[in-house]
């Protein structure tokens, strides 16, 4: 393991619950280096060519927060994913109002599910990583009343990631 590497690894072990694209800023490495330094309990990587199959999951989960983190901004959409369908050569969010758009899916390169402590509490979100090594967008599991993960929606995003990321990809 490089240097480098390992320095990454040692920091996200001590250091597991900071905002990924921060530490990729601050450590000049893509985020999806941040991800993968993460302790393996907490992520399993998939290949990007699962992107239809996730988001047509997504689509029936209900409520959850989609999250777009750019140098400039942070946009957070909570609500329900639209359904939507591979046409023109992008993903198409098939709804006219709310979330609507289109993913250009073939530039996701992998989908990372990641469970660990956030300001405090526990998260668990799906980032789906482009060719380049940057996230494309993330999505939140739910939480209810109290706060905490919904349970069902816990139950679908393990289950989605045992299918599309049965192991961890190193």
């Amino acid at each position: 393991m490089a240097g480098s590497e390992h320095d990454l690894r040692a920091y996200m072990a001590d250091n597991s619950g900071p905002v990924i694209e921060d530490v990729a800023r601050e450590r000049k490495v893509s985020p999806r280096a941040v991800i993968e330094a993460l302790p393996d309990e907490m992520v399993r990587l998939g290949t990007g060519g699962e992107f239809a199959t996730a988001m047509r999951d997504i689509a029936g989960w209900g409520e959850v927060t989609l999250i777009v983190h750019t140098d400039d901004a942070i946009f957070e959409f909570t609500g329900a994913i639209p359904a939507g369908e591979i046409g023109r050569g992008y993903f198409n969010l098939m709804q006219p109002k709310g979330l609507h758009g289109h993913f250009r899916h073939e530039r996701c390169g992998a989908i990372a599910f990641v469970e660990r402590p956030f300001m405090g509490k526990s998260s668990a979100f799906i980032a789906f990583i482009n060719v380049d090594g940057g996230i494309m967008f993330k999505l939140f599991v739910g939480r209810d009343d109290t706060r905490a993960l919904r349970g069902d929606q816990l139950q679908r995003f393990r289950a989605l990631a045992e299918r599309i990321a049965p192991g961890r990809a190193d």
